[in-house]
């Protein structure tokens, strides 16, 4: 790989302009000027769609100067950073203001009251909406206030929750509120008389929720909850395939219902340890932009199925080495909903050209884009010298596609029984169920399917087609993204 890209490539930007084109501003740079330039080189060199863009075209500043002056005319950052996206192919590039909170997020770190839910528009088409508990994290403030999964709330203190107002009530910077809870009415609930206040703090999730093995006659089948692809928990995950395999487990289900996605190479690990078999072959395959493409080698480009972990910090230290726990199996089921995004889709697409990959729920959200962290610093990098003091913004921006091996992905969403084969059912708001229970209807459905082959029930009269509009975990830094490391 070519080290020196991102320096060269920056010096070119900024440094050989235009000689047609004479421009001279005596203005002094400000904080807000740096920032702006740093957004603008960082998506120069690396945004996936940086030839679309008028505004990222190398020559279109004379120098530094002329960049400041004309961005000055835009009211933050954000509109800066906003203004240099491709709209409306874009859908999930951003920036955030402290990067710390970003890449504890990453490590399932976030300022939550521990109650995880998703929010539904009233079925009378009102711009009502309501929230339901999808599970609640261990030893939060909501777990110590017995908040439970399947409860549903319409107000926060006191107001009833709408479009217009839930960001507001529920995602400001205040720490506290009261919930008023609700009874489902037939998708259009009313309040009842119970409330709970509850506080956010500073709280790790374990991402690794729930494993158990389930003995159906002859088969014995694993279920792994997995809600987020964060690399500071690849060795637990590790753990719970060694767990799985001690079982000697016939069949497994992965359950991504609630994971947004992660790292890409958590993403790969997970496919070596429901395999195992593949060591060596392609895993899936990135496009980035041609200033990126045109630097390294092809086999930067590729992620190959592996038999180890090999984590390293910042510095390049290891910090995590050891062999993959991998079952062997020919054959995986995966639960999903809308609410499952890119790396869990990775995982999903990257192993259905190897082995039978079946899925139970509804479309995922269709994210086969991915990103890196953007620093204000002369390499762009956590690390890179001159990181600047002055804030603590970062950019998240899309840079690159990513495929399987047979250069398919679905950026509509993988649907369950249709893009592959699986049963389309959507949870019942109004009879969740417990998570890794048999009164999940999700989880009990796909050990039927599994059981039987059926693809259909009896039960079955509806799939639950309600508008989901919003869910907590995209109110986190980390949101819905997948990412990697930045090729230097």
């Amino acid at each position: 790989m070519k080290k020196i890209f991102i320096s060269s490539v920056l010096a070119i930007v900024l440094l050989c302009t235009s000689c047609e084109k004479q421009k001279s501003y005596s203005i002094e740079s400000t904080i807000n000027d740096k920032l702006h330039q740093f957004i603008w080189n960082g998506l120069n060199v690396y945004y996936l769609w940086q030839k679309e863009v008028p505004d990222l075209a190398d020559d279109k500043f004379v120098n530094s100067e002329d960049l400041h002056f004309y961005f000055r005319g835009y009211s933050s950052p954000e509109a800066v950073f906003e203004s240099l996206l491709n709209k409306p192919t874009d859908r999930f590039s951003w920036i955030v203001e402290d990067y710390i909170a970003l890449e504890n997020s990453f490590q399932g770190i976030n300022v939550s009251n521990g109650m995880e839910f998703g929010l539904v528009q009233y079925k009378n088409g009102s711009n009502n909406v309501y929230g339901y508990v999808r599970y609640v994290i261990p030893n939060s403030d909501a777990a110590t206030k017995a908040v439970s999964r399947g409860m549903l709330f319409n107000n926060i203190n006191g107001s009833q929750l709408t479009i217009d107002n839930y960001q507001a009530l529920l995602f400001s910077d205040t720490s506290n509120y009261i919930v008023g809870f609700a009874d489902y009415n037939d998708g259009n609930p009313v309040s009842n008389t119970t409330s709970v206040s509850l506080s956010k703090i500073e709280i790790q999730e374990n991402p690794i929720a729930i494993t158990k093995v389930f003995t159906e006659g002859t088969k014995k089948i694993g279920y792994l909850l997995y809600n987020q692809f964060a690399r500071n928990y690849d060795g637990q995950l590790n753990a719970a395939f060694a767990n799985l395999k001690s079982e000697n487990i016939t069949e497994l289900i992965i359950d991504l219902r609630y994971n947004g996605g992660g790292s890409v190479r958590t993403a790969t690990y997970l496919g070596g340890m429901i395999t195992g078999q593949f060591t060596g072959q392609l895993y899936s395959q990135e496009v980035w932009n041609d200033k990126i493409r045109n630097a390294f080698s092809a086999n930067s480009f590729i992620n190959n199925f592996t038999d180890e972990i090999s984590n390293t910090d910042v510095n390049g230290t290891v910090i995590l080495k050891e062999n993959l726990n991998s079952l062997g199996l020919d054959r995986v089921y995966f639960i999903a909903t809308y609410s499952t995004a890119s790396a869990s889709e990775l995982v999903i697409n990257s192993l259905s050209s190897y082995i039978d990959v079946k899925v139970v729920g509804k479309t995922t959200r269709g994210k086969q884009v991915g990103s890196i962290t953007l620093y204000d610093s002369d390499n762009l990098q956590r690390t890179g010298n001159n990181l600047n003091p002055n804030h603590r913004y970062a950019m998240q921006p899309l840079v690159f596609e990513i495929s399987n091996k047979d250069n398919k992905n679905y950026p509509n969403g993988i649907v369950p029984g249709i893009t592959l084969p699986g049963v389309e059912l959507g949870e019942d708001y109004n009879n969740l169920g417990v998570l890794g229970e048999r009164s999940d209807p999700l989880l009990d459905r796909t050990l039927v399917y599994i059981t039987t082959g059926a693809k259909s029930s009896n039960n079955e009269s509806k799939t639950f087609d309600f508008n989901e509009i919003f869910n907590s975990k995209l109110a986190t830094p980390a949101k819905d993204n997948m990412f990697m490391d930045l090729k230097k």
